[in-house]
């Protein structure tokens, strides 16, 4: 049983839902990826979403992509950034999963990509461009080394995709509450036409699913934990750290801000 299985197990146990923070590394501060993860964690995360900083992403809003070309500043290189997880895992079995564009894993090359990701401690990746159609190959070489893929499934989704999405995906499946980019929202449209489309991934999924994009609030948190097995916050944590120019302050933003939305 892998890292990730074994959280939704036990969250299951306890009927708790996941909440799951979404990071960019070396973000707004070089040197914070270790404390930071350290910080989420003592603040109730679940697992942690880390996003590989890439030039022209197509599921990160502004504020996301701000935060990349930031951490490419701070020198968030692939190497970089796994030698940082290498570090953090030696103090935390929490779930770690990287989210990242494939055009950046297929530069570093596939199987030495993949192969780091063992070496590092990463379990499982979220890659948006990956269609699934066209995942067999990597999909392959990922069971070879027991990393978990997660694949995305949109509110446009018939029922036959969400059924083919969850059946691919290793362990989860991550909904995207809104048709379009990354970003925190102060609602999310009509409540309905979201609760209708996550009781329709309930109905025609085996496996656990999280929802994200968008979440900013508390009440976000409590309304979408209702209706799924976890919900991810990226963007309104990144703009609690933002204005922060050292690692303490910074990592304190993140927990506090982390915190208010696990209670």
């Amino acid at each position: 049983m892998n890292r990730i299985q074994k959280t939704f197990l036990e969250l299951s146990a306890k009927k708790k839902k996941a909440l799951i923070p979404y990071i960019t590394p070396e973000f707004p501060v070089a040197g914070i990826t270790c404390p930071l993860i350290s910080a989420l964690e003592k603040s109730g995360a679940s697992m942690i979403e880390i996003g590989i900083p890439f030039s022209d992403p197509i599921a990160d809003g502004p504020t996301i992509q701000a935060s990349s070309h930031t951490a490419l500043r701070n020198g968030a290189t692939l190497k970089h950034i796994f030698s940082q997880i290498k570090a953090v895992r030696q103090k935390t079995e929490i779930p770690l999963l990287f989210m990242g564009y494939f055009n950046t894993f297929f530069h570093y090359g596939e199987e030495r990509f993949l192969d780091e990701v063992v070496e590092c401690g990463i379990d499982g990746l979220i890659i948006p461009d990956l269609l699934p159609e066209e995942s067999g190959n990597f999909r392959k070489l990922c069971q070879q080394r027991s990393v978990s893929n997660v694949f995305l499934i949109a509110p446009t989704s018939s029922d036959e995709r969400i059924r083919f999405v969850d059946s691919i995906s290793t362990d989860f499946s991550y909904c995207v509450s809104v048709t379009g980019v990354t970003g925190a929202r102060n609602s999310f449209g009509s409540g309905e036409v979201l609760e209708e489309f996550l009781q329709r991934v309930r109905r025609n999924s085996q496996k656990p699913f999280v929802v994200g994009f968008g979440v900013s609030k508390p009440e976000h948190v409590a309304a979408l934990s209702r209706l799924a097995d976890g919900v991810v916050v990226g963007s309104a944590l990144i703009q609690h750290m933002a204005p922060h120019s050292n690692i303490s302050d910074a990592v304190e933003a993140a927990g506090s801000f982390f915190l208010s939305l696990k209670n």
